[in-house]
């Protein structure tokens, strides 16, 4: 065994030793390779990078949630008289519409309403634009938003509309930087909040979400729905002037989620300037079911049971972010597929020009195989030779093209700004395909070598 490698190892050595002679014919040889790998390389990175984009989003946008979404009417569409008496009533989303969710689909794992809008936090003579955020606990484990510090609303604070709230980790920056934030105070739209906990930060992008409910987490202030039902907006009151009496009643009276909310009324200016078209208490609710599976059927069971409760109008928009991000996710998988298979066309590339100069050198080299054949080598030695040139130049090929795949995965990411993450597995894969590349094409040249007649090969000139 010893003998057969040291064999076959003084044929790998006249290899390297016909590389090393012809420096700049080998490095033109695996410059196909080179690129080849490292276009491999960067693609498969980009597709890692996105898939896990997708799934950080996908954790953000929470497992198993449908958001409902008003549709708000359009101020400057134009109705007439008799379709303005025709329209029918409707109220909007509201928090009735969740309690009679939570308590009709035993489906529902989690369901939290959701009021927010833009206005100033301030301390200390500071000031930085934020959104306020009015939910219930459940909101925090439906987006699977963990805590740095502090904790979360408990029920006495929730029921009664305490002012206190939850910080996200840009606000903590701006206005807590150097001291604990917990028990501190933070104004915001005139109003004190005490800070009960804060969010700890992510870094996931969630571009083009927005609109269907997702929010940047960071720069957010969480309080109990209903403190932002009593001490901010709420629509439903402010609209009762557009309603019958009969009606206001029914909205208001008795017990239940929305009665006995009439005691104050503070409204920011932001949220009152829209009251004409804006209709809902709510912006959005957000359900999450038990179940992947139970997420078509239970969106077909709240479309029905919406539009019912809201007599017959469609004033809502029920998404199911998942089934978006993982359409988004099928699309991009494609597109690296497609990436993934132009890059290997490279590879491809490579190994013909591997082969086209090893038939090449063979022609070049056909007295060295008839003069070593003449001295006892055989055909397996100079397979072995010429096969083993073929796989040192497609591997050093790949070595070098792995350094630049890792170079433009980073170059990608800076410069483009796309999520790239480089794996074990892909350089492992490109390096791996190099090196059947060089065995691949390698072996005819080799194969043709070694079939030579070493007395015509002797007499070539």
């Amino acid at each position: 065994m010893f003998k057969f490698i040291l064999r076959y190892f003084h044929d790998i050595e006249i290899a390297v030793e016909s590389i090393v002679s012809n420096k700049l014919k080998s490095m033109l040889t695996a410059l196909g390779i080179i690129f080849g790998v490292a276009a491999v390389i960067a693609m498969l990175a980009i597709g890692k990078g996105a898939k896990q984009e997708i799934m950080e989003q996908m954790k953000m946008v929470g497992v198993n949630n449908i958001l409902i979404n008003p549709v708000i009417p359009d101020k400057s569409s134009s109705t007439s008289e008799g379709e303005k008496q025709q329209k029918k009533f409707s109220r909007g989303l509201n928090l009735l519409d969740v309690e009679a969710i939570k308590q009709t689909l035993p489906s529902v794992k989690r369901i939290s309403p959701e009021i927010s809008f833009n206005s100033t936090a301030m301390l200390n003579g500071s000031k930085y634009t934020a959104k306020l955020v009015g939910v219930s606990n459940d909101y925090f484990y439906l987006y699977n938003l963990p805590l740095v510090g502090g904790a979360f609303f408990n029920s006495f604070q929730e029921e009664n509309g305490i002012q206190v709230c939850i910080i996200g980790a840009n606000i903590r920056a701006k206005f807590f930087s150097k001291i604990d934030p917990l028990g501190q105070y933070i104004k915001f739209n005139g109003i004190w909040l005490k800070v009960i906990g804060v969010l700890q930060k992510t870094n996931v992008s969630l571009t083009g979400f927005e609109e269907k409910g997702v929010n940047v987490y960071n720069d957010n202030i969480y309080i109990p729905i209903q403190t932002m039902l009593l001490r901010y907006q709420n629509r439903a009151l402010l609209n009762t002037k557009l309603v019958s009496e009969a009606t206001s009643m029914q909205f208001f009276g008795g017990g239940g989620p929305g009665g006995g909310m009439a005691r104050v009324v503070v409204s920011s200016s932001d949220a009152s300037s829209d009251t004409e078209t804006n209709y809902n208490q709510l912006d959005r609710i957000v359900v999450q079911v038990t179940e992947t599976e139970q997420l078509q059927p239970t969106t077909e069971i709240l479309s029905r049971m919406l539009t019912r409760r809201h007599t017959g109008v469609k004033d809502f928009e029920i998404t199911v972010p998942e089934l978006l991000l993982k359409q988004q996710q099928r699309t991009k998988d494609i597109f690296n597929i497609v990436l993934g298979a132009i890059a290997s066309i490279s590879l491809i590339v490579g190994g013909i020009g591997i082969m086209n100069i090893m038939f090449a050198s063979v022609m070049e080299r056909i007295k060295e195989i008839g003069t070593r054949m003449a001295i006892g080598a055989k055909k397996m030695d100079i397979v072995v030779q010429f096969l083993s040139e073929a796989v040192l130049i497609s591997v050093s090929g790949g070595f070098i093209g792995v350094f630049f795949g890792v170079i433009m995965a980073k170059l990608i990411q800076q410069i483009a700004g796309i999520m790239t993450i480089v794996s074990f597995f892909s350089v492992f894969i490109a390096f791996g395909v190099s090196a059947a590349v060089g065995v691949i094409f390698g072996y005819s040249p080799a194969k043709r070598a070694s079939e030579k007649d070493p007395i015509e090969s002797l007499r070539y000139e």
